[in-house]
Order: structure tokens, then sequence, then C-alpha cells
């Protein structure tokens, strides 16, 4: 029988894109892999645009998708962004891919930098998720509010959001 002391615990066990960012020194921490087998790395904000940078000459030449979500009340705000390689898909395979994820805290600086010089398609994308979520985006070209109205206030798909009262009761007769 072996004491559990002895048992060496295992590093999880990384990919290869998380791999390559560590060989080129740029900061990361490997999350997981989602039910797709696709790397999720965490990013901080003043990282992010270095990894894209370095991540866009490695082939990931296209934004799928960038976005937000609120963790709960009390907790962080999410910025995502799912890049892909497109040019190198041989004999049906699929394009590799990675996720990047921002955590962000809900009570404090709500910034990180915008991709929208790496990847035009991130204008809008952007816009929405400080639309919903109130994450500023430092370097966009035309940071201002693309669902709501300009004056609404708060940022409606948080958790924590309360609905304002702009409706009155009126006679229905």
């Amino acid at each position: 029988m072996t004491n559990e002391a002895e048992i060496p615990i295992q590093e999880k066990s990384k990919g290869p894109i998380s791999d390559w960012l560590s060989q080129k020194g740029l900061d990361h921490n490997y999350l997981e892999k989602d039910h797709l087998g696709i790397e999720i790395i965490q990013v901080e904000p003043n990282n992010l645009l270095s990894i894209v940078e370095a991540l866009k000459r490695n082939g990931f030449n296209y934004l799928q998708c960038q976005g937000g979500y609120d963790e709960g009340p009390g907790l962080n705000i999410v910025c995502f962004y799912n890049l892909i390689e497109l040019n190198e898909i041989k004999d049906n395979c699929s394009p590799r891919e990675v996720r990047l994820k921002v955590f962000l805290n809900r009570n404090g600086d709500l910034t990180v930098p915008s991709l929208y010089s790496l990847f035009r398609g991130s204008d809008w994308q952007e816009r929405e998720t400080f639309d919903m979520y109130g994450v500023n985006f430092k370097g966009h070209p035309h940071p201002k509010r693309l669902l709501m109205p300009e004056d609404w206030k708060g940022w409606p798909l948080r958790k924590d959001y309360v609905q304002p009262d702009f409706y009155e009761m009126q006679d229905a007769y």
C-alpha cells in the first residue's frame, strides 16, 4: 500500500496551442478543453493583444466570435474570443481552433484592448459586448451603444441588472 504523499501530482496536460504560447514567452493560463476538444486559454487583459497578434501570425486568421457573459451576481464578467485557422484545411480535417477568455472583476476595471486593429469583424461584436455588459474596448474606433438607446442606463444582460419601470398602467377603456 502506498502513501498518498508519495504519489506525484501530475500537471494538467496542456494543449499544443498553450505549449506554443509558453515557448514564445506569452503569459497565459491553460484552462481546459471544451466538449469539442478545443483548447480554452485564460488571458489577462494587458496580454490579450500580444497573444492574439502572435496567434494571428501563427495562422489563426479568423475571429469567429467575440462576446461576453456574466458568471453571476458578485462574480466575473467574461469576454471570450473564438479564433480559427481557415487557410490550412486539408483532407476534410477540421481547422485549428482556440478559445480565449478574459475574466474581469465586475467591480473593477472592465477594460480590454480592442481587436479591431487585427480583425475588423470585431467592430459590432465588441460594441454589443459593451452595450450588454459594460465592457470597454480600449482603441475601438466607434465605442457607442449598438442595441440599446444611447441614453440607456445599465447593462441589460448582467445577472444583477434591475430593469427600470418605464411603463405606466393605463386604463384599457
